[in-house]
């Protein structure tokens, strides 16, 4: 019997798990899932004869061996920082390999071996990157098949709470990991292209440039940039493409008043607070505020950045507690951005019965017979609760479906790749629709053009 091993069974690995066991019953294969805790994973398995749980610790090498060897196919749900542990190991045992983050330097080093092994190393098969970049090609393809020129591309993805659990000013809630929310648009200058000119955001000014638009039966939402879009010119061919933006989305207002924590820089992870594990929300606030013993804390704040006593931004940071002279940090040596990360845990971790939200939009801009036209391409996908979330289905689907067709040969060319070509993301998107991930295309711009003909 072939054998697929998941590696770290954290949020994202829930439908990815539940997806290849039901699989599992057809196809006439079995899954292991190595975590250093099987609480979890046990609840998920229930106990299903072709499912697994062992303890795993990657940093022990014999353990990581014995469990690669007796695999056909690895998927890596790991930290990103991980993945080449992993990765070495299946080129050494000659397994094939899936993980749902971006393709690394390190990662990309191996691309001659794993092709000469004959084996295929599949990256950024999640949600973003993964969804979107075959949804992207999927109508680029069409569009260039049909004889048109691209002109524009804009792509916006971004995890949220769903309408029905949106009860904080912030509209807004943990769906993934929170560090990475708190660290996001670090690391590096926002590139794109607008209307043929190079633009460049550095991280202090990301959150005050910002894209407005609206999604069908959801309303309004914003995007701010992601940090390089210019290395999808190259993955998507789209060398003469006059626009080039990917962003991430949040409710409208989100960035502006995230933007309070960037200025007082809360955000950093540079350093580590003294005394943070016994500071309290209030200190941790005054401490990146000028000394003066006539104003209070809030005045101070208000005063710094300009916050009226009636602007929303300021309910908000009230809402979030982070003048609370008696809620402790409690983290020892903890940097600005891990004590922000707890006081944002206090209120936007989802509760027991919350619902989660994903939403994904493109906009195609293209020339054809001498008229410009758009094509706007939208997905929404809405959690079942706090354990199959919106995001463990948009992640660990498309990493499970991938797995299973490298698994069954369907999936063969060999080397370090993401899913870009044809033969590999339509027969993905075509599972993914049948599992409740569909997205709505429709011309926003028609010009006496017919929508069919793109489509033959």
């Amino acid at each position: 019997m072939q054998h697929i091993l998941i590696i770290g069974a954290g949020k994202s690995a829930s439908s990815l798990i539940s997806y290849l066991l039901k699989k599992s019953e057809t196809e006439n294969f079995c899954v292991t899932i190595g975590d250093l805790s099987l609480e979890t994973i046990q609840i998920i398995l229930n106990n299903h004869l072709n499912g697994k749980a062992i303890l795993l610790n990657i940093f022990d090498e014999n353990q990581l061996i014995s469990a690669i060897e007796n695999a056909d196919v690895v998927i890596s749900m790991l930290p990103a920082r991980f993945h080449m542990l992993v990765a070495i190991k299946c080129l050494n045992l000659n397994k094939h390999l899936v993980t749902a983050s971006y393709v690394s330097n390190e990662m990309k080093a191996l691309h001659k071996k794993v092709k000469a092994k004959g084996l295929v190393f599949m990256n950024e098969i999640g949600l973003d990157p993964g969804i979107d970049h075959m949804s992207a090609m999927k109508i680029i393809d069409e569009i260039r098949d049909s004889g048109g020129k691209m002109l524009l591309f804009e792509s916006f993805c971004g995890g949220l709470v769903a309408p029905e659990s949106d009860d904080n000013l912030w509209n807004y809630k943990f769906t993934w990991n929170p560090r990475n929310v708190v660290l996001a648009g670090q690391g590096g200058t926002a590139k794109f292209i607008q209307e043929g000119k190079y633009k460049y955001i550095p991280y202090h000014k990301l959150f005050r440039r910002t894209e407005i638009f609206k999604i069908d039966e959801y309303g309004k939402f914003e995007a701010y940039p992601n940090r390089d879009s210019l290395k999808y010119i190259k993955e998507y061919g789209l060398e003469d493409v006059l626009t080039l933006y990917r962003g991430t989305i949040r409710r409208v207002g989100f960035s502006k008043a995230w933007n309070v924590f960037v200025q007082l820089g809360m955000t950093d992870d540079s350093y580590t607070v003294d005394d943070s594990e016994t500071m309290s929300y209030r200190d941790f606030t005054n401490s990146f505020l000028a000394y003066n013993p006539n104003d209070s804390v809030e005045l101070k704040l208000r005063h710094y950045l300009k916050i009226d006593q009636d602007d929303i931004i300021w309910e908000k940071l009230l809402e979030l507690d982070i003048f609370n002279p008696t809620k402790v940090v409690g983290l020892k040596n903890a940097t600005p951005a891990q004590i922000l990360q707890k006081i944002l845990q206090d209120k936007w971790t989802l509760k027991k019965e919350d619902k989660d939200m994903i939403v994904m939009q493109h906009l195609f801009g293209f020339e054809k017979d001498g008229k410009k036209q758009q094509i706007k391409s939208s997905m929404v996908c809405v959690g079942d609760d706090q354990t199959y979330t919106a995001m463990a289905k948009t992640v660990g689907l498309p990493v499970g479906i991938a797995a299973l067709k490298i698994l069954k040969g369907e999936i063969n060319s060999p080397g370090v790749q993401i899913p870009t070509k044809k033969d590999i993301y339509e027969p993905i998107l075509e599972e993914l629709t049948k599992n409740g991930i569909i997205f709505k295309e429709k011309y926003v711009q028609y010009f006496g053009y017919n929508p069919e003909q793109i489509h033959g």
